[in-house]
């Protein structure tokens, strides 16, 4: 089982949003499923596991690695804060504003 931060429910439902929005800007360019695979580099299991939300049996969302997210980005010709929801916030007892170096 999968624990942290990344199998919490509010991490699901990110996982759902993100595919939310790959779906709605790749109907918006006209692209099928395979199509995105086959520009991105990706198998299509992969693209329709990120596109649908999936969560792994351990809780857990199917996350796209930085350099696919980049790929999709370059592939939809969208910007990566146009895909990517606001993420939730984790609760690891940290103030919610993070400090940089």
């Amino acid at each position: 089982m999968v624990s942290g931060p990344a199998a919490t429910p509010e991490w699901a439902d990110y996982a759902k949003q993100l595919g939310i929005n790959l779906r709605r800007a790749r109907d918006a360019k006209g692209y099928t499923q395979e199509k995105m695979a086959e520009l991105t580099g990706i198998s299509l299991y992969a693209y329709q596991q990120y596109e649908r939300g999936s969560v792994t049996r351990g809780g857990a969302p199917t996350n796209p690695r930085l350099a696919t997210v980049l790929a999709i980005c370059e592939a939809l010709e969208l910007s990566v804060d146009y895909l990517l929801p606001p993420p939730p916030a984790l609760a690891l007892g940290r103030s919610s504003s993070p400090q940089l170096g």
